[in-house]
């Protein structure tokens, strides 16, 4: 594979890490000292309130503790500690999808913060460790309700506005909320769409700890307001003062919630903890961003999923930096929207996923040519490893081949980037991650626990503890080790198996390929195929259902169903089409299902009953079968599947 080097690597005269022996020497810092290492960061990027006093607490692994003892609030180091030098310059750029902007100086944030912190502790009664669902569109309000309970102690957790009323109600339940904080609805492909009647559907199934919801006006469509537990957020907040102390909180207590799909049927409430995820907010910011005083920063992710908390909202907040939140579709009105943007706010980095790009790609090749994007240092990907056409492509037309391409690996477990390029060095590899960060002791271990060696695939572990890593599954702490420890061991001690395959190339540089649980990445957004599964052996003619993935080339990977019919009888469009209904009413549209393969019989089963889906799989993809069959309760099957995959193209 060609190297591309950054042809004007003198635009990053300040970047952190400028070449190899810069890299090498943090790296070694942090292999001879680690905990010296972290100390040093946490001491040079937190405004502590009370200083740490034990850096990294391992006794009771997988339970680490960082940073004890030690006390501050995520909301001051956003917000506060900018306000002696920085109280004008812009912190918040909004571009809503009809044209409609806003720009928020850091002072004006604080005020707004503070306003909405009073309301929730005045109004509501909420407290520090009291949960609150967001369930919202792309607009400021959003950040400020998620700074405004960092500022209270109060743990935020933002289910994707894409989600069902099931889901949202699913999510609600488990975190047991106290809140629900929604809009009336949006704009999306030009068009209004509400988020208040989902959120409505979902608390009539029953959200006991729900004592009431506030509602966000941004389309001003008509909604149902249910006196005594609905309120407007517009009419209220501005009765409050905008000044709120913040809460003196530990380093480990939670800042907030995410629920990220796993194996099994039920999300995974992933739990973070202060200090240490906004410390790794920013030291990947400045390493692999380059992020500098006066930067804006866009970051394309919505903030119902972590790319969104870390890169949107915390991380450049947190350095001082400028963010850009857009509410709308990247195709509305056109494929040159994204391009439009860039050239009125000049950002100076771009972070966005890899179906976009493959997007906008196909959609208007020549576009980012015809705008001024003179502005980007930097061009990010996120969510899953990039075909090298497209990185290409990006690199080439919207960097104008001038700019640094990173190509970021992380998990809604890991809090911030783990393995990826540095911008200031160059010789990055299209579809490449590259290397871990310092102090990322990201490593791809054999099942047995050996490193593997240069094109072996094998497993990516980290094997020491990071300070943004989860803490654990929001009531269920046996699920946590369960799910992320107990998988692979290395020199005698369980590590952190992120649930990713990959291999070393002959430069020792990572290759992410993909998942090897049954995790499903749909334009970057992990769902769990029980999840699906569950979801479409709902419909009434569905007697059993086994999901796999296959290629997409603009979504990378795509939903596939071999369903078994209770009845071999049916109409075969109005079928998909009526099991998609039940499956987008369970969990939301981005769980569609792309191909079906309609059965009247069991398929592909072992003698003890369980569906291969890693057969299924690879027969879905085409690729040669090195699986054992000979557990196969009938082998014979294995070619009718074939002549079936070969003749489907839809």
């Amino acid at each position: 594979m060609p190297q591309y080097d950054s042809p004007d690597l003198s635009r990053f005269p300040n970047a952190l890490i400028k070449n190899e022996a810069e890299y090498q020497r943090l790296c070694q810092w942090a292999k001879d000292d680690y905990e010296g290492f972290w100390a040093h960061q946490a001491k040079a990027l937190i405004n502590w309130r009370t200083p740490f006093k034990t850096t990294l607490d391992e006794k009771d692994a997988p339970s680490y503790r960082w940073f004890t003892e030690g006390t501050l609030n995520v909301s001051e180091q956003c917000l506060d500690r900018h306000l002696d030098k920085r109280k004008n310059k812009i912190a918040l750029l909004f571009e809503g999808e009809r044209g409609d902007r806003q720009a928020i100086s850091y002072l004006e944030l604080y005020y707004r913060v503070c306003q909405t912190a009073n309301m929730l502790k005045e109004e509501f009664q909420l407290e520090k460790g009291d949960r609150v669902v967001l369930y919202m569109p792309m607009i400021p309000e959003a950040i400020v309700i998620m700074l405004a309970c960092a500022r209270l102690g109060v743990i935020h957790s933002i289910v994707f506005g894409g989600f069902s009323a099931e889901a949202l109600h699913e999510r609600i339940v488990d975190a047991k909320a106290k809140l629900v904080v929604t809009a009336d609805g949006g704009f999306r492909h030009g068009q209004p769409y509400l988020l208040k009647p989902t959120v409505d559907q979902a608390l009539a199934k029953g959200c006991s700890s729900v004592e009431a919801t506030l509602v966000v006006r941004r389309n001003h469509q008509d909604v149902k307001y249910q006196p005594g537990r609905d309120f407007i957020y517009d009419l209220i907040v501005n009765e409050y003062e905008t000044s709120c102390p913040a809460a003196e909180l530990s380093s480990e207590d939670p800042l907030f919630l995410l629920y990220t799909s796993g194996s099994t049927g039920k999300p995974k409430g992933v739990q973070h903890s202060q200090a240490g995820y906004i410390l790794w907010a920013q030291m990947t910011l400045k390493w692999v961003f380059d992020v500098q005083e006066t930067d804006t920063f866009w970051c394309t992710a919505d903030i119902g999923w972590i790319t969104g908390h870390t890169y949107t909202v915390y991380g450049p907040l947190a350095l001082g930096a400028t963010t850009l939140i857009y509410e709308g579709v990247p195709m509305f009105p056109d494929a040159g929207r994204f391009w439009q943007i860039i050239e009125r706010y000049k950002v100076n980095q771009f972070y966005t996923a890899p179906t976009a790009i493959r997007l906008l790609h196909k959609e208007g090749a020549d576009l980012p040519e015809q705008h001024d994007l003179s502005s980007l240092r930097v061009l990010g990907t996120v969510g899953e490893p990039i075909n090298p056409e497209a990185w290409q492509w990006y690199y080439e037309h919207v960097g104008n081949s001038q700019c640094a391409i990173v190509d970021t690996w992380w998990q809604t477990e890991t809090g911030g980037n783990m393995v990826a390029p540095l911008p200031a060095w160059g010789g990055a590899k299209p579809g490449c991650a590259m290397r871990p960060l310092p102090g990322i002791c990201a490593e791809i271990l054999t099942p047995e626990g050996e490193k593997a060696k240069a094109d072996q695939k094998g497993l990516l572990c980290v094997t020491r503890p990071w300070p943004s890593m989860l803490r654990t599954i929001w009531g269920d702490h046996d699920r946590f080790v369960n799910s992320y420890f107990s998988d692979v061991s290395y020199q005698g001690k369980a590590v952190y198996f992120s649930g990713d395959g990959a291999l070393y190339d002959q430069d020792g540089h990572i290759w992410v390929t993909g998942r090897v649980d049954d995790v499903i990445n749909v334009s970057g957004h992990r769902l769990g195929t029980a999840e699906i599964e569950s979801a479409v052996a709902k419909h009434d003619d569905v007697a059993e259902v086994a999901v796999v993935s296959c290629h997409h080339d603009i979504k990378g990977e795509a939903i596939v169903a071999f369903v078994v019919l209770r009845d071999s009888s049916y109409d075969d469009i109005e079928l998909k089409k009526s099991i998609n209904t039940v499956v987008r009413a369970e969990i939301g549209a981005i769980a569609s299902v792309e191909k079906f393969f309609m059965w009247s019989t069991p398929y592909q089963k072992s003698r003890s009953g369980k569906i291969v889906r890693r057969l299924l799989r690879s027969i879905v993809r085409k690729e040669e079968l090195t699986q054992d069959i000979s557990t196969l309760e009938n082998p014979a099957i294995i070619t009718d599947l074939e002549s079936a995959v070969s003749m489907t193209k839809t």
